[in-house]
């Protein structure tokens, strides 16, 4: 049977390419052996769930232990109903073991117990049974809520003290988020703060990206099977736009293999990979749709506001910090500070939160082409300065990151152009104070710098000019933009105040200057 690239779900091992558990997760092994009770915590889509159902497998076939990884989703919507959440949960368990496990590992008949005290007494009743020690892998434990969450908590650290021979050997909660974070309606907070009450916990892991090798291990087995080889610069390519995202890497390929060049006597090229980029990011799949949700979380957009508009974090806890690390959003890199995870969210943050401003956008016709389909830039100049006149103001409301609201509005506006045929890339970073777009339309390329005037700040022009220049430099390209967006307080319209005039960086570049 042919296996495939995967994207929905767990993966299967019979129809998926797939990389070994053991190797993205070391410490398991180690933290079983030892009866620990941990935290397995990554992003969306980044393989816990499969890392666990062949960790699991693994443990079973060894005839050493029991080993099952269980839902607690199915409890998501009784988050403040804690009896009913155990039966729905327990219903859903019975299930999940007897498709994992042997007749002869089965629990036993759930036992009867009060509300709130089920899944305790259901663990308790399989674990004195089970002929081997008993593993067990919650999945999705932060899909619960509220005193549900509470209450399976507080049941896992009572039995704790009992294992092995009457609560699990070993137990791991497995989720987006550390315990921490888990979230609670328990008076003015949202979040536990603290690993009470599951302060058992011995360890709390995350599920490493795939490293350029993994990814390379992973192209390959589509080769070994089909004969299509991904040629090195694809693979390189391929890690360089995705730091090795499981979710991701599996998108391009998917993408590559399938959609672009299926005939499999045609190499994978990193052309092609970048074709399947472009395909992604304008797709915006369920994975890559699902960081809009995110994105309106406070304390994600404390970390991502910042970033986007160059400027340094504030007063942030440190918690919070790790939270947007965890949620997989950003990175710590050792030479450039906090960065977007990937290139490909690099891309896909921005655009995002311009799609409010996006679909308010007014009918705009193409005036910026000449007769024979190129960019006209000067077309667009006039094009960009009727419509920032007109539409700016009523515009800058349409998202809730008001301190980057006119990039947004402006990216909306080249998104528009660009749906033509054209691309758009992005540069931001915390502490550049400026975010840099290049627009690319046939063989035209347009450099625009963005830059905004804030009180209690000087005119940002000379710095802009410098800025602009290396950008110009950097990218081989004869003229561009700077962007100067006026967000003093007390200035006039936006209609009365937008204006362009040319001007020069340092070394001489020609540059257009637009004030709005």
């Amino acid at each position: 049977m042919p296996r495939w690239f995967n994207v929905a779900g767990p993966c299967q091992p019979d129809i998926h390419y797939m990389l070994p558990a053991a190797a993205r997760l070391p410490e398991v092994a180690d933290l079983v052996v030892q009866r620990s009770y941990f935290v397995l915590h990554a992003p969306r889509q980044s393989g816990k769930t499969t890392s666990m159902l062949e960790f699991s497998r693994a443990l079973t076939a060894s005839g050493d232990y029991a080993a099952a990884v269980l839902s607690m989703e199915v409890g998501a919507p009784y988050s403040d109903d804690p009896g009913s959440a155990e039966l729905a949960i327990l219903d859903d368990w019975r299930d999940a073991i007897e498709h994992q496990l042997f007749p002869h590992l089965y629990p036993p008949r759930w036992p009867k117990a009060a509300p709130g005290r089920r899944i305790g007494a259901a663990l308790r009743a399989w674990a004195q049974l089970c002929p081997r020690p008993l593993v067990v892998f919650l999945d999705e434990i932060d899909a619960l809520q509220n005193e549900a969450l509470i209450s399976v908590l507080r049941q896992l650290r009572s039995g704790y003290a009992r294992r092995p021979t009457a609560f699990p050997w070993a137990l791991a909660l497995i989720g987006l988020r550390d315990v921490r974070d888990y979230k609670v309606a328990s008076g003015g907070s949202e979040r536990l703060t603290t690993a009470s009450p599951f302060n058992i916990k011995a360890r709390s892991l995350s599920l490493r990206a795939f490293t350029a090798d993994d990814v390379a291990i992973l192209y390959r087995q589509h080769t070994d099977e089909t004969r299509q080889m991904f040629t090195p610069p694809a693979i390189e390519r391929a890690f360089g736009l995705t730091q090795g995202q499981p979710w991701l890497v599996n998108a391009l390929a998917k993408v590559a293999v399938e959609q672009l060049v299926p005939e499999r006597a045609q190499d994978i090229t990193d052309v092609i990979i970048d074709q399947a980029k472009e395909i992604l990011i304008a797709r915006q799949d369920t994975h890559l749709d699902s960081l809009a949700e995110r994105l309106r979380e406070p304390r994600v957009r404390a970390v991502i506001e910042p970033m986007l508009s160059g400027q340094t974090l504030g007063d942030l806890p440190p918690d919070d910090l790790q939270f947007v690390q965890d949620l997989g959003l950003v990175r710590l890199d050792p030479a450039a500070g906090l960065v977007v995870a990937n290139p490909i969210y690099q891309e896909v943050l921005p655009r995002v939160l311009a799609g409010t401003a996006h679909a308010s956008l007014p009918g705009l016709q193409p005036i910026w082409l000449h007769p024979d389909g190129r960019l006209d830039t000067e077309r667009l100049l006039e094009a960009f300065l009727a419509f920032w006149r007109q539409h700016g103001e009523p515009l800058l409301s349409t998202t809730q990151y008001h301190e980057v609201a006119p990039h947004l509005v402006l990216m909306a506006f080249l998104h528009r152009v660009a749906n033509g045929g054209g691309t758009i890339e992005r540069e931001y970073a915390i502490g550049r104070d400026r975010m840099d777009l290049l627009l690319t339309y046939g063989t035209e390329r347009l450099a625009i710098e963005l830059k905004v005037w804030r009180d209690r700040r000087s005119d940002p022009l000379d710095v802009g000019l410098v800025q602009l220049d290396s950008y110009l430099a950097r990218l081989g390209v004869a003229r561009g933009w700077l962007v100067i967006f006026d967000r003093r307080s007390g200035q006039p319209p936006i209609a009365e105040r937008t204006q362009a005039s040319e001007g020069r960086t340092p070394s001489g570049r020609p540059v257009t200057i637009i004030r709005a």
